[in-house]
């Protein structure tokens, strides 16, 4: 349920991108029974790192916190409409629920894009494209029985 307290959070964690060299202004918190169990900043130029987003660092922190991968049943605030990349993470870790501020539109005619990575709303575009249809990363199969033999092995190693 929404609590306006965590959403503030995350727009105070943003705000601190104004005092962090290489941080930029996209804070995030993970709520779990209530409580902020992961929070985050993205400071992808400050770490060397694109996947270094707000959203991105909430839930690593969060999984840390709480010593595992699964945070159903936790919500997350964030700043800013979450990016694809943002959106997969927090699928993956089974977040349920996500309140944001700006829409991603409203933050990309505000906030001048980084020369790398490609703007957020391309890589929306181009991120549910088949590997085979992208524009921006051509893709090509190549050792796939090798790969899927491996697969296999770890699979067996596991019974």
């Amino acid at each position: 349920m929404y609590d306006e307290k965590f959403m503030r959070r995350a727009i105070e964690l943003a705000a601190s991108a104004l005092d962090i060299p290489g941080a930029r202004p996209y804070g995030a918190v993970v709520v779990k029974d209530g409580k902020v169990v992961g929070e985050g900043l993205n400071e992808s130029a400050k770490k060397f790192d694109p996947t270094s987003h707000g959203e991105v660092e909430a839930v690593r922190d969060a999984c840390r916190n709480l010593k595992t991968t699964d945070l159903s049943g936790a919500e997350l605030y964030t700043s800013c409409e979450p990016c694809s990349v943002c959106v997969a993470a927090m699928i993956m870790a089974g977040i349920s629920r996500m309140y944001y501020g700006a829409s991603l539109q409203q933050s990309a005619r505000i906030v001048p894009p980084p020369k790398m990575p490609p703007p957020a709303l391309l890589v929306r575009e181009q991120v549910g494209q088949p590997a085979d249809s992208r524009s921006m990363l051509p893709a090509e199969v190549k050792l796939g029985d090798e790969a899927i033999a491996l697969l296999r092995q770890w699979v067996e190693k596991r019974k």
